[in-house]
């Protein structure tokens, strides 16, 4: 059947969807959520159905920008339209409901189909919820993991030694790839550092680098960095690495499941071609992970799933109790690592980026903690920073203070004597957030004082930025209705924590990569 196109502006998150009259669509015996081939010049592709009698006319094809984009419509274009029958993977998608496990070629089909945006919505999302119901084995994981680097673009580095380094999230404030990636790297090592940006917290990695240079390079733009300064710092969203990983983030955070945690990460770190990786296991009562039981139950699944993808993974665990230093927020987190380089960082800062790249030299056999902690003393880390900046266009000579910090700020003080107590990290991260960050690079919070630390009655407990007057006044609310620092003299005598009166604030989800 030949159709009339009719493109409109409708993003669809990389999804091929079209909308027919449902005359048409029923002449073609297809239903909303079905598949149809569509034919122009020399293209071919699947797309995902939707019916309207409203908005579109009979003999008419609704394009969104997808199609658009791939076929090059201006409109009044005739696109040849026929039915498709289901796709192979819908039968492995239903295998995995009922609890089968996954050979690799079945699963190969599932993410192939799912990066050529023939799987619909509800679909994926099956899949997903397959997942984390019936669980992944770890021939499943790695499965997904080869699957999902082989499905996208990678990063072709000629050295034997190729490190990474990766945290499974969850901590405000943690600005340590910041200052791993120049340590590992002005010892000699090659350490490409791809990240993603922040899906539930105030700031990840991309735009706490994006503060001092840019990171939306392409994979040969990498390539040049990396070979002028061993490392980079880029954000890894736009270079179709394991892209079948974004499509299922997108399920995962509305559902608030995580079933791809493992495969998400080595997929992305085999694609750049990462041969020794640290991973950093924060835990805590305020991290994603609660007790080192299931970390080092986690820590085993990384490790042995390393094996299989011919990966040395070693993994630490460790302080997830409480922000990491003091400043939370893409610029905030930016100048701390800054400081931290120059000799002027917080102990737990200097000593967990230390401790990770420790990890990795003893890895690789050139050294052990002291060494990384030789690169951050002499400035050789700090320089290597610099080099880093430079290369992917940045200013390599930007100051701590030169860092664009919110123009509006409002303080917390503190109700009364004692000591804190207790910092809640998923109540920072919300207040963070609330107060612009981390779309606003200048918003954030900084932490006047940590667990432990002696503070008087009216003291300042800590700092909100934003640019923005109403965000401010906002976040400032929300600081005084979550109360995230407690404050006493002995734990015992806040045996209150909290209260719950009417609507409370919904909890993030974590889920970040």
């Amino acid at each position: 059947m030949r159709l009339t196109a009719r493109p409109i502006d409708l993003e669809a998150g990389g999804k091929f969807i079209v909308i027919l009259n449902k005359d048409d669509a029923d002449y073609l015996g297809v239903r909303a959520l079905d598949r149809v081939c569509l034919k122009y010049r020399d293209k071919t592709i699947t797309a995902i159905v939707d019916t309207t009698n409203k908005f579109t006319l009979k003999g008419e094809l609704i394009a969104n920008d997808d199609i658009t984009k791939y076929f090059g419509l201006n409109g009044g274009e005739h696109i040849e339209v026929d039915p498709q029958n289901g796709i192979e993977s819908t039968k492995y998608i239903r295998q995995k409901l009922c609890g089968a496990r996954l050979e690799y070629d079945k699963i190969k089909t599932v993410i192939r189909d799912v990066v050529d945006n023939k799987v619909s919505s509800v679909e994926l999302a099956a899949f997903i919820t397959a997942l984390h119901t019936q669980g992944i084995s770890i021939d499943e994981a790695a499965s997904l993991s080869r699957a999902m680097v082989e499905t996208g673009r990678t990063l072709k580095l000629k050295q034997e030694i190729i490190c990474d380094k990766h945290s499974i999230g969850g901590i405000p404030g943690d600005k340590t790839s910041l200052i791993l990636v120049p340590i590992v790297a002005a010892a000699g090592l090659t350490i490409p550092k791809t990240s993603s940006k922040a899906i539930t917290s105030p700031s990840g990695t991309a735009e706490r680098m994006g503060a001092l240079a840019p990171v939306n390079l392409s994979l040969e733009e990498i390539q040049e960095v990396v070979k002028k300064t061993n490392a980079c710092l880029v954000w890894g969203g736009a270079l179709d690495l394991a892209p079948a990983d974004d499509m299922f983030i997108n399920i995962e955070y509305p559902l608030g499941i995580d079933p791809m945690l493992l495969p998400s990460i080595m997929s992305k770190k085999k694609a750049i071609g990462a041969n020794h990786v640290v991973i950093d296991i924060p835990i805590g009562n305020e991290a994603k992970i609660k007790t080192a039981d299931q970390a080092r139950e986690l820590a085993e699944d990384f490790m042995e799933l390393g094996k299989r993808l011919n990966m040395h993974i070693v993994c630490g665990i460790t302080y997830g109790d409480q922000p990491l230093g003091h400043y939370i927020g893409p610029a905030l987190a930016a100048k701390e690592a800054l400081l931290t380089l120059r000799g002027n960082g917080p102990k737990d800062v200097v000593s967990k980026a230390t401790n990770l790249a420790g990890l990795l030299f003893e890895a690789v056999g050139r050294g052990n903690r002291m060494t990384a902690l030789q690169m951050l003393k002499s400035g050789k880390a700090e320089k290597k920073l610099r080099e880093i900046i430079e290369a992917q266009g940045g200013n390599p000579n930007i100051k701590p203070d030169d860092l664009p910090i919110g123009e509006k700020y409002a303080t917390v003080k503190s109700e009364c004597d004692g000591r804190v107590l207790r910092i809640k990290n998923s109540e920072i991260v919300l207040i963070a957030r609330r107060a612009g960050a981390p779309l606003d690079v200048g918003a954030g919070i900084h932490l006047n004082v940590k667990t432990g630390d002696s503070v008087r009655k009216g003291e300042t407990l800590f700092t909100i930025f934003s640019n923005n007057y109403n965000r401010l006044n906002e976040a400032l609310e929300l600081a005084e209705n979550l109360k995230p620092l407690t404050v006493g003299n002995k734990q015992e005598e806040k045996m209150l924590l909290g209260e719950m009166k009417g609507t409370c604030e919904k909890r993030i989800f974590v889920l970040d990569r």
